[in-house]
């Protein structure tokens, strides 16, 4: 059930956990606490729930602001599959993207990635014959990493006592891999940069440059999506909608337009939140899913982010980064318009991908480092039944978070003229970048709008417009504090921050979550859950 704040509320007498935030973090651990018999009360600050799985409509059209694509789907047997339809009582439904789900468009070059490993295999040996060894090694390296994460993430749903013990001995492996960045590892196959930048093509999806992203990170995304794209049918709002009624089963709520101000600790305890207009709501348990920055920063008290030095854990990592995305509504079906369901990659040609960024944060006027455009409205076969004859196209780059800073404090669509034009001047160098690809869409524009980091923080309470929560370096993956667990009794944390960034990683810390508070094996209810 999802209730208004703001209006009459019918809500429970009490509830066993009260989540901050409603990312699919959240969602994931509410509706597996739910599936335990809790009843959860899911606290969103803004009038849509979902986080970046949320979407928003305008001028007759619609637009997914943070899911474009999941890997992972299309198989039954999948983890995330499973989990995904364990959430949502199986009412969650994929549509495959087709053979080929990314094009990496590097000058006049393009090169496609297909899914099955073999096909990718062989695809990317047919534009670099030469090096048919280090892409072997590759992918074989690709897989080695992977088997690693298991022990570590399970590491952090461990209890402390056992963790201390053996935890050591399961992160190492990871951390083998974790420790180096993607270029020193994708360097140590191959000394031909072009393939490096080819097969580091989607750092886009965690926003860390190869020669300061871990290689881990890389590792999660692609192998992801090696057996292929998938996007939600009837678009990502799909997913707050299939969720909540499985909360709502147990007694739950989700309320929009409630915002925490406080959680209240009383003797190093998590007791309940105190709101904004200043009512409390109790619990047994309390869950933040709005980011370990904005957490420890704006929601627990003064004297308990001191005593626990939190604040000192916050220096270890840094935020990731910010973006502008363009959302454009066209004229036309997805069939007319010829809109393809593969997302384009686009960088410059002369610089590898470190270079671009540094050049384009130097001067903002140089080429962008990379533009990324998906086209949700030809991935989506409901689409036709609910915009017949209309399109929608997303384009996102990176946007560093000064570039808006004298607007800081302003209102949403109150920012002033000069803040239009500078919005402007951005849209239409994407919109140029489309229309280098794609010139017959110049003439089918109906609309267009610009988000900003500014944007992102009025959304989602991201104070410098970050996307992915924290960044992907090495370091942060030496950082044991990124867990479920907190030095506050029965205080605990959710979402991509305590696993990394992306839907699935954001899913999976919700298992992560609610293994650590209820002290069962969740992972294992998934696994026989009958999709």
């Amino acid at each position: 059930m999802i209730q208004s704040y703001k209006k009459k509320l019918e809500l429970q007498e009490n509830y066993d956990a009260i989540i901050i935030g409603s990312g699919i973090g959240s969602l994931a651990t509410g509706a597996l606490l739910a599936k335990q018999g809790q009843k959860v009360l899911i606290l969103e600050r803004h009038y849509e729930p979902g986080g970046f799985t949320h979407t928003f409509k305008r001028r007759g059209y619609e637009w997914d602001v943070g899911i474009h694509y999941i890997g992972d789907m299309q198989h039954p047997k999948s983890i995330l599959r499973k989990l995904f339809s364990y959430v949502s009582d199986d009412n969650l439904q994929w549509a495959d993207m087709g053979d080929m789900y990314d094009k990496i468009i590097i000058g006049d070059k393009e090169y496609d990635f297909v899914k099955g490993v073999t096909n990718f295999k062989n695809k990317m040996i047919s534009y670099f014959p030469e090096e048919e060894k280090a892409i072997t090694e590759y992918i074989s390296t690709i897989f080695k990493a992977s088997k690693t994460s298991k022990k570590f993430y399970l590491d952090k749903s461990l209890p402390p006592l056992l963790s201390k013990l053996i935890g050591g001995f399961m992160r190492k492996p990871y951390n083998k891999y974790s420790d180096q960045t993607t270029y020193d590892v994708l360097r140590n196959l191959t000394d031909n940069e072009e393939l490096i930048k080819v097969l580091t093509g989607q750092y886009g999806d965690y926003g860390l440059a190869p020669k300061e992203s871990s290689f881990v990170m890389h590792t999660a995304v692609a192998k992801h999506y090696f057996a292929g794209g998938s996007f939600p049918v009837g678009g990502s709002s799909q997913i707050v909608k299939t969720i909540v009624p499985v909360i709502a089963k147990a007694g739950g709520t989700l309320l929009i337009s409630a915002e925490v101000d406080k959680v209240i600790i009383e003797n190093n305890t998590a007791k309940g939140v105190k709101m904004k207009d200043g009512k409390s709501f109790y619990a047994k348990n309390i869950i933040s899913g709005a980011g370990i920055m904005t957490t420890y920063n704006k929601l627990l008290p003064e004297d308990t982010v001191a005593k626990h030095h939190l604040k000192e854990q916050l220096q270890k990592v840094k935020r990731s980064v910010a973006s502008t995305c363009l959302y454009i509504g066209l004229e036309g079906s997805p069939e007319e318009l010829k809109l393809p369901k593969t997302n384009y990659w686009i960088y410059p040609e002369d610089l590898d991908h470190d270079a671009s960024i540094a050049r384009y944060l130097e001067d903002p006027d140089q080429p962008f480092p990379v533009v990324y455009i998906s086209f949700p409205s030809a991935k989506d076969p409901d689409w036709p039944n609910r915009y017949p004859g209309k399109s929608a196209i997303d384009i996102i780059t990176l946007m560093p978070n000064d570039t808006f800073n004298e607007w800081k404090g302003t209102k949403w669509k109150k920012r002033g003229e000069d803040y239009e034009q500078l919005k402007e001047k951005i849209a239409q160098r994407l919109l140029e970048a489309l229309f280098k690809k794609l010139p017959h869409l110049r003439e089918k524009v109906d609309c267009y709008e610009l988000s900003t980091p500014l944007t992102t923080q009025h959304f989602v309470n991201y104070e410098e417009g970050e996307i992915y929560g924290l960044d992907h370096s090495p370091k942060r993956f030496r950082q044991k504090f990124l867990k479920p667990r907190t030095p506050i009794k029965n205080f605990y944390l959710t979402g991509q921050d305590i696993m990394t960034a992306g839907i699935g990683s954001a899913l999976f810390s919700g298992v992560l979550t609610a293994t650590a508070l209820t002290k069962k094996n969740i992972l294992k209810k998934v696994q026989a859950y009958k999709n």
